[in-house]
């Protein structure tokens, strides 16, 4: 599906609420009811993601089918790693939040996107997502090993460094 991505507005949010109400409810029915439980992420987070430029829209034809945020530069919950380490300790953006309402190809939206930005990428999520890490998986990421989130709870994380030039490599 060919999408088409911009920063989310304030006005944007019915529609994202209720893309976020149909991930939980998509991750709940797939045995994962808690790692947004029912009411994360909070709309608090999501206006600051908004007023900071931070948060995406994943539309076709002026619908929004995705959300996601994009954050370049430091995470403060990437910091400590436990059982392995990042492949890189160069500059990079970090995936959050991301969710569709079910039409496919989402996080490949957001990646794309993303890697057009910066060519190291971060990501995590939770280790009773299957479908998340698979998504992550097929965009190439790596495990890396489990991170900490604000709310303490732990998080299988992940990392993608745009490959370099081969020939420059093999010179």
């Amino acid at each position: 599906m060919d999408y088409e991505i911009r920063k989310a507005s304030l006005r944007d949010m019915p529609k994202i609420e209720a893309i976020y109400a149909n991930a939980r409810a998509f991750m709940a029915e797939r045995g994962n009811p808690s790692q947004w439980g029912a009411s994360r992420p909070a709309l608090a987070r999501l206006r600051q993601d908004v007023a900071q430029g931070n948060l995406y829209v994943i539309t076709k034809e002026e619908t929004i089918h995705g959300v996601f945020a994009f954050i370049l530069g430091d995470d403060p919950t990437y910091h400590v790693i436990m059982g392995g380490s990042w492949h890189s300790e160069r500059p990079y953006g970090t995936l959050h939040r991301v969710a569709g309402d079910g039409s496919g190809g989402i996080f490949s939206a957001a990646v794309d996107y993303a890697s057009r930005q910066i060519d190291y990428l971060r990501v995590d999520t939770h280790e009773k997502n299957r479908p998340m890490q698979n998504a992550i998986a097929r965009a190439g990421f790596r495990y890396c090993g489990t991170i900490l989130t604000d709310d303490g709870t732990p998080r299988m994380a992940f990392d993608r460094l745009r490959e370099q030039n081969v020939s420059a490599i093999n010179v």
